[in-house]
Order: structure tokens, then sequence, then C-alpha cells
């Protein structure tokens, strides 16, 4: 027997296998161990049947899922109040071992260097003063600008969104970075909104937003023009936020062979995901799409 047994001492796995075979045929514990070069609380721990943890592996296919649907952009925060919303009863702390057990990982941002616009033309007061809160829609519009890398070249982005969902009510896309895709956007924000009242639009200084071309369209339509203090992107701070979390979460991830892909996706981005699925911290965990909802049903 022991000539057998030495034949299989390289493998621990099938030591374990010889041994519950041996105890079951009535071998003595202690002998068995001695043989095989093991230690009897290691065969009686391992040889122990596991109990099934059925909410745990619940718990695990449903963070698993949640990763999936919310394209790996979900840190432990949302991921929480995702599980939440679908019936566990669970802390961070929980949820932050298990995703790291799971090798959940959620996107990160790179770290981005950005051209400067050139020399500005009017230069508004800044209206906002970092108060990006406002209680009601159609109060405080924020613009920006960001680029992204295409096989055919530069394609930009010109954003506007309605500070108080944080919903991106209008966007425009173009080969050059000029006062055309600012105005288009605007035009696109004001058709869509139709603003009965005193609307301040803030941005930063950059040509697109100072040139005579986009100050004559605020007026046209009745907007007040705020602009962020020279270099301080704190003062722009939420649709920065929103450049990161497109970045980060998906067009750092892609390789766009032409525009009008790269067009495709961020629209994907912005109006199934970005607005209506993806929950808000400062929101209260909701959607912009639900937020705005509520305050509609409140009003």
């Amino acid at each position: 027997m022991k000539k057998s047994i030495g034949l299989f001492r390289n493998g621990n796995e099938q030591r374990q296998q010889i041994a519950v075979k041996l105890k079951k045929a009535g071998s003595n514990v202690q002998q068995i161990c001695r043989c095989l070069s093991i230690g009897p609380s290691t065969f009686y721990y391992r040889t122990k049947l596991s109990v099934i943890n059925a909410e745990k592996i619940k718990l695990e296919a449903a963070m698993k899922q949640v990763h999936v649907d919310m394209d790996a952009t979900y840190g432990k925060r949302r991921m929480l109040t995702e599980l939440q919303a679908m019936g566990f009863n669970l802390g961070i702390h929980k949820v932050r071992t298990s995703m790291k057990r799971l090798k959940l990982v959620a996107k990160r941002p790179k770290q981005n260097r950005y051209p400067s616009g050139g020399k500005a033309s009017v230069i508004a007061p800044n209206y906002l003063n970092r108060q990006f809160n406002p209680e009601q829609l159609n109060t405080l519009w924020s613009g920006n600008i960001t680029y992204i890398l295409t096989q055919q070249g530069w394609l930009y982005l010109a954003v506007i969104m309605d500070l108080c969902s944080r919903k991106v009510i209008s966007w425009a896309f173009s080969d050059k970075p000029n006062s055309e895709l600012t105005t288009r956007a605007l035009r696109l924000a004001v058709n869509k909104r139709q603003p009965n009242n005193d609307v301040i639009f803030h941005s930063d200084q950059g040509v697109q937003y100072t040139c005579e071309a986009f100050q004559c369209s605020l007026k046209e339509h009745g907007l007040i023009s705020s602009m962020s203090r020279r270099g301080n992107c704190l003062d722009n701070a939420v649709t920065e936020r929103f450049f990161r979390s497109l970045k980060s979460e998906r067009v750092n991830y892609r390789r766009y062979q032409t525009r009008r892909e790269a067009m495709a996706d961020i629209i994907d981005y912005i109006e199934p995901f970005y607005n209506q699925k993806r929950r808000h911290y400062k929101l209260g965990s909701i959607s912009p799409a639900e937020y705005e909802m509520k305050i509609l049903k409140s009003a």
C-alpha cells in the first residue's frame, strides 16, 4: 500500500483523494496521514463538506451582471446603490471586498492635456460662482468642448448640460473646434427645452464662446452669458466631470476608425446610458431623466 501511495506524493489533490478513499475503506486516519505526509487537521479540514451559501452566490452573480450592464463604469458606491435597489441588504465594506475578490474594477480616467483656444473677444462675469445646484430646471446651463481621437483625425464635441438635473440636453459634433460648433449646440438646446425664463449659460473663456458670433446667438435667444475665471477649470466643474466620465467609461476603451463611428458611440453613451440609466450621487443616486420627472411631478 505504501508503494502505491508514494506515486501520488507529488500532487496534493491526488493525495487527498487517496486519503478519502482509504478512510472510506476503513483505514486508520493517523496511518493514512503518515503515509501521505499530510497533517490530520488538514485531512479533516479539506474533507469536510462545504455548505453552499446561496445568498453569496446570488449576490456575486448580481454584482457581475451590474458590472456588465453598466459597461464596467460603476465603483463601490454606485454598485451599492444598484444592489440595494435590487433588494440586497449590505454595506459599502462588503461591496468593496466583494468587488476586489471578484476583480470587478471600474474604469478610471487618463490624464489629458488640452490645447488653448486662442485670444478671447468678450469676457463675461462669473455669475455662476460655482453654484452648481439650482432648484429649478432651465435656470443654469453650462457648456464645454472636448476632442476625441479617431483614425480620420480629431472629432470635436460640444455639449450643454442643465445643472439642475445634470442632464446633457444637447450636443454637436464637428471636425473643427469653431464657434459654428458651439452655436449649433446652443440652438439645439433652446429648441429642445424652450425656456420661458432667464437662463444663465456658463462656459470657460475658450474662443468658441467668447467670439462675437456666439455672444450674438446668446442674446438672440435671451440667454445671459457667464464665464469661468481664466485657467480655472473648477469654475465649470460639472461639465468637466461629464467629459471625465465619458472618456474614462467609454472613449478610452474604444478605437474609432471613423468620425461617424465615434459620433454614434458617444451618442449611445449620452442618451440611453448617461441621461437615462447612470446613477448620480448628487441627484440622490438616480439618473438625470428620473430626477427631471421627479421635479416635474412635484411642480
